[in-house]
């Protein structure tokens, strides 16, 4: 197959992102998503992280994250912590998450903690 400049293969995916990281991160064996292939909402709960609010769920954004699926790389308790990203149309706060690390990880999930992907932020 031939790819020509500014040419890709057609399906994209996670880390599919111009200019981004693609594969799996080598630490937590996640696959990479591009900051600019996350949903609307989920640039802007980054936005309000980086921010440091307001969040539309001020009890519940910015709580410890237990990691009790054991998905993310195992660390102390209190070191991470999840956002809501809204999902229109949703009466509650639907199951998409931003999940940071205290070491500047960033992480993904739209299935409420089944599956995350890393946070290419570059």
């Amino acid at each position: 197959m031939a790819l020509f400049a500014g040419c890709g293969t057609a399906g994209g995916g996670a880390g599919s992102g111009e200019g981004g990281k693609t594969g799996t991160d080598p630490e937590s064996g996640l696959a990479w998503i591009a900051e600019s292939d996350l949903p609307p909402e989920g640039v802007e709960t980054l936005e309000l992280i980086d921010a440091g609010g307001p969040f539309p769920y001020p009890g519940k954004d910015g709580s410890t994250f237990g990691n009790r699926e054991g998905i993310l790389p195992e660390e102390a308790p209190g070191y991470y912590a999840e956002y809501t990203v809204p999902t229109p149309g949703s009466e509650d706060r639907g199951a998409r998450r931003i999940v940071t690390g205290e070491g500047g990880e960033f992480y993904f999930t739209e299935d409420h903690y089944e599956s995350f992907s890393r946070i290419d932020r570059g």
